[in-house]
């Protein structure tokens, strides 16, 4: 029986904490699901930022820029698990307590865009990142045999690069539209989150900007 995702809420207030620590996350992929791929470009495409990057404001990541530029955040990362039959995708955020309603509103705004308005430039640079990315992993022996382990585990075989290059490439704007509509749009979430949240939104008032409305 594959797993059933639950939408769901967990806080714990600590105002004595220096920021607020927040995961959001909707149903994602298995590894072999047709989804998988384009989970990869969604998650390279809203990207990473930390203020103490050497980059500042000029991210390639539009979600970056948001909230680099608004001073949001501390950091941020968009996380894309999969599992055997199921999978999480999401953006985990450090924030300080002044600012989590705006930090909430530009990452679901970012997160539904990608249902609607992601261009091509966007897919193409998105592309290139994640496979710069994952020759990088392969950089040693341990992100070697850690590839090995995991496709064996979840593929049965090991794919090589060439093809799962092809497999990138092959993916379109349309593709990736359709599987942000799939997983984020008018989608249940799950939240958990600790720290001084006192500002941070209820479940509802996120669940209502899971999607846009569209006339």
């Amino acid at each position: 029986e594959p797993a059933i995702f639950t939408g769901s809420d967990k806080r714990i207030r600590y105002d004595s904490m220096g920021e607020a620590h927040i995961a959001l996350a909707f149903q994602g992929a298995s590894w072999t699901s047709e989804y998988a791929f384009p989970l990869m470009l969604m998650q390279t495409i809203l990207g990473q930022w930390n203020r103490a990057s050497a980059a500042g404001k000029n991210v390639s990541s539009k979600m970056g820029q948001d909230i680099a530029e608004n001073e949001l955040a501390y950091s941020y990362s968009t996380f894309n698990t999969n599992y055997k039959d199921t999978g999480l995708f999401g953006v985990y955020l450090v924030c300080p307590d002044n600012k989590l309603d705006d930090a909430m509103w530009y990452t679901l705004d970012n997160m539904v865009r990608l249902c609607h308005n992601v261009t091509d430039d966007e897919v193409e640079r998105a592309k290139t990142q994640l496979k710069a990315g994952m020759m990088m992993q392969l950089d040693s022996f341990a992100g070697v045999a850690e590839d090995i382990g995991r496709q064996m585990l979840t593929y049965g075989r090991r794919m090589t690069s060439a093809e799962i290059f092809a497999r990138i490439d092959a993916i379109t704007t349309g593709d990736v539209k359709i599987t942000a509509n799939k997983v984020i749009n008018d989608e249940d979430h799950a939240l958990a989150a600790i720290g001084p949240i006192f500002e941070l939104p209820d479940y509802n008032w996120i669940r209502r900007r899971s999607y846009w409305h569209r006339y």
